[in-house]
C-alpha cells in the first residue's frame, strides 16, 4: 500500500518537483496546497494527475492542509518559513520534507533554536523530517560516499566545500529571486518581520544558508565540525542588495575525524574557482576526488610504489547510483521523457529525482531519510557558527551537534 502526500508550494521551484512526487510508485494520493490558487490550477487540470489527485484536494492555506489525514507533506515554500511550517507539520502528525535550507533568518541563535527544535519534534513524535539538500544526490556526492564506505579514501586528511553564487550570475540572479520572493503573499508579510531583525541588529550572511557547500564534505566524511574560525568581506560599493552586511565568507572547521574542512559561501564574486560553482573535493591518505577525478595511490596493498598511482576521469552516469527501474520509468513518463532511452536525471546535477525517491521510500518504509533532522542540523550549524565566528573577528568558536539519528 502506498502513501498520501502533500505538496506545499507551487512556486517556481516547488512546481518542479510536483509531478515527480506525483508519479512515484509508492504514492497513492497527492494533495495540493497554496495562498495563490492559480499555481494549483495547471496541476489539478492535467489528466495524469486524476487518479491521485482529488478534487477536495485543493487547500488554500497550510491550516487547511494540515487539518487532513495525509502521511506527509512537502514543504518547498520561502526560506524563512520552513522551519515553523515543518514543526507544525509534525505536530499534525505528519511526515516531512523540506526545502533548503532549514531556516534562513538573520538571526544565528534563532537559527540553531529551530535546529534543535526539529530535531526535539523528530525525537518526540517519532515522524520523519529530511532536507532537500542537493548536493547530497549530486552526482559526485553518490560516487564519494561508495568509495568512503568502501575504506578507499583512507584517512581523511582534508576537504573543501564551496558555493560562487554572484549577486548578478547569468544562469540565476539573485536580486530578480529576491523580488520574486516579495511580491507574493508571505513575501510581503517578510519585509515587515525582516525589518524587526534589523531593527535589533541582527546581521545576516552568506553562511546562513550554507548547505550547498556544507553537506559534500560531512555526507561523504560522516563527521561533523567541532570548531570553526571564519571570515567574511563586507560590501564595499554600497549596494542596496548588501546593505554593508558582508557578501563573502570563508570558515575553516575542525572536524570529529580530524580532518580539515574549508568552506566558502560567496556572493559578491566574478565567476567560480574550479570547474562548478557548486561543488567540492576530498583528500585522504589512499584516495582523493577532485573535479570529477578519482587519484588513488593503492598503497592498502603493499608494497608501495609510486608506480601504483591511478587518476581516473568520470562522467556523471558513472557516478550516479542507478534509481530502481519502476520509479525510472514512472518518472519518464511524468516528465514527458518517453522514447528517449535511459532516464536521465535533472535538476541541480541531477540530484531532484533522488531527493523525491528517497523521502518517499523512507515514508513508505518507515525509515529515517538520509538527509534526516540530525544530518541536517550538522550542516546548517557550521555555517551558524562561521558566520558568528567571521563578525567577531575570526574568534575560534565551537560548533554543537545534536548527534547520529537514532
Amino acid at each position: 500500500m502506498g502513501i498520501s502526500i502533500g505538496l506545499v508550494g507551487l512556486g517556481q521551484f516547488g512546481s518542479v518537483f510536483a509531478d515527480m512526487f506525483m508519479s512515484h510508485p509508492l504514492v497513492d494520493r497527492v494533495a495540493l496546497c497554496d495562498r495563490e490558487p492559480e499555481r494549483m490550477t495547471p496541476f489539478a487540470e492535467k489528466e495524469s494527475w486524476r487518479a491521485k489527485l482529488r478534487p477536495t484536494d485543493l487547500y488554500g492555506s497550510l491550516d487547511d492542509i494540515l487539518s487532513t489525514d495525509l502521511d506527509a507533506l512537502v514543504v518547498i515554500t520561502q526560506p524563512w518559513l520552513h522551519a515553523e511550517q515543518c514543526v507544525r507539520a509534525m505536530e499534525a502528525g505528519k511526515h516531512v520534507y523540506s526545502a533548503v535550507p532549514i531556516v534562513c533568518i538573520p538571526d544565528g541563535e534563532e537559527i540553531l533554536e529551530w535546529c534543535d527544535r526539529i530535531v526535539e519534534t523528530c525525537r518526540r513524535t517519532g515522524l520523519r523530517y529530511m532536507l532537500g539538500e542537493t548536493t547530497y544526490y549530486r552526482p559526485q556526492a553518490q560516487f564519494c560516499r561508495r568509495m568512503a564506505a568502501q575504506g578507499l579514501f583512507g584517512d581523511f586528511v582534508y576537504a573543501e566545500g564551496e558555493y560562487f553564487h554572484d549577486v548578478d550570475s547569468p544562469d540565476c540572479n539573485l536580486r530578480v529571486v529576491q523580488q520574486l520572493r516579495t511580491e507574493s503573499s508571505s513575501g510581503q508579510e517578510w519585509l515587515v518581520q525582516s525589518a524587526k531583525y534589523r531593527e535589533r541588529g541582527a546581521e545576516s550572511g552568506p553562511m546562513h544558508y550554507p548547505t550547498h557547500s556544507t553537506s559534500g564534505p560531512v555526507s561523504v566524511m560522516g563527521a561533523h565540525a567541532l570548531k570553526v574560525t571564519g571570515y567574511g568581506y563586507r560590501n564595499r560599493n554600497g549596494d542596496d542588495h548588501f546593505g554593508g552586511e558582508i557578501s563573502n565568507e570563508t570558515a575553516l572547521f575542525e572536524m570529529s575525524n580530524g580532518a580539515v574542512v574549508r568552506i566558502c559561501e560567496f556572493r559578491e564574486c566574478a565567476g567560480e574557482l574550479g570547474l562548478d560553482g557548486e561543488t567540492f573535493r576530498i583528500m585522504g591518505t589512499q584516495g582523493t576526488f577532485r573535479e570529477n577525478q578519482w587519484i588513488c595511490n593503492h598503497r592498502d596493498v603493499p608494497p608501495a610504489d609510486a608506480s601504483r598511482f591511478e587518476r581516473v576521469s568520470l562522467t556523471d552516469e558513472e557516478m550516479f547510483e542507478p534509481l530502481p527501474p519502476e520509479v525510472a520509468e514512472a518518472f519518464k513518463a511524468a516528465l514527458g521523457m518517453e522514447g528517449e532511452g535511459d532516464f536521465i536525471p535533472s535538476g541541480h546535477g541531477g540530484s531532484h529525482p533522488y531527493l523525491v525517491h528517497e523521502f518517499v521510500d523512507a515514508v513508505a518504509h518507515d525509515r529515517h531519510p538520509a538527509i534526516n533532522a540530525w544530518e541536517a542540523a550538522r550542516y546548517m550549524a557550521m555555517g551558524v557558527m562561521a558566520h558568528q565566528s567571521a563578525l567577531r573577528d575570526g574568534e575560534r568558536l565551537a560548533v554543537p551537534d545534536w548527534g547520529d539519528a537514532p
